[in-house]
């Protein structure tokens, strides 16, 4: 498996496994009726951000964004977001994706990486991004409307990547 940056022709791959993670609606805060046009510009983040792909045989099977958490003062955080298809899960693609984002974020200069809304009920992510070294640093209550569980808490997670930033 490679990873690579994204290029407008894998979008037709990268579609269907942004819209069957979206339409589910159990794990990511994005409107699950949004059009392919709308995940387009949503996940397709202009840079500085970065967007790659993770190929197996011409086959996307996983897919990364990686930006500046928030504008001017909190610019030195990276944020992002991964999906994996459903058939390759299980295969060390998340993983790989995550290792790349953190890697990307410390050749850019970041300090820390954080994710601002992980479904508490989320335990594959939550484990893979504890493996990776984030630790859930807040929740905030019932704040993602899982559509089986119903309200259920939004993690806050954060991995530094400076040790002494991380730890102020």
């Amino acid at each position: 498996m490679d990873i690579r940056t994204y290029d407008e022709g894998d979008w037709p791959q990268v579609w269907p496994i942004v819209e069957q993670i979206v339409r589910k609606g159990d794990t990511f805060c994005y409107d699950p009726l949004q059009d392919e046009e709308q995940a387009h510009d949503l996940w397709v983040v202009p840079p500085p951000g970065h967007v790659v792909v993770a190929v197996e045989g011409g086959r996307v099977l996983g897919t990364s964004n990686m930006y500046a958490n928030r504008p001017g003062p909190g610019a030195h955080i990276a944020s992002g977001n991964f999906m994996v298809a459903a058939e390759a899960r299980g295969r060390g693609v998340g993983l790989a994706l995550g290792e790349y984002l953190l890697h990307w974020a410390r050749n850019q200069g970041f300090a820390g990486v954080q994710f601002n809304a992980v479904a508490a009920s989320n335990t594959p992510a939550l484990g893979l991004y504890e493996r990776l070294g984030f630790e859930v640093i807040g929740t905030v209550p019932g704040a993602f409307r899982h559509p089986a569980l119903g309200p259920v808490g939004l993690h806050v997670m954060y991995h530094g990547l400076d040790q002494d930033q991380a730890q102020e």
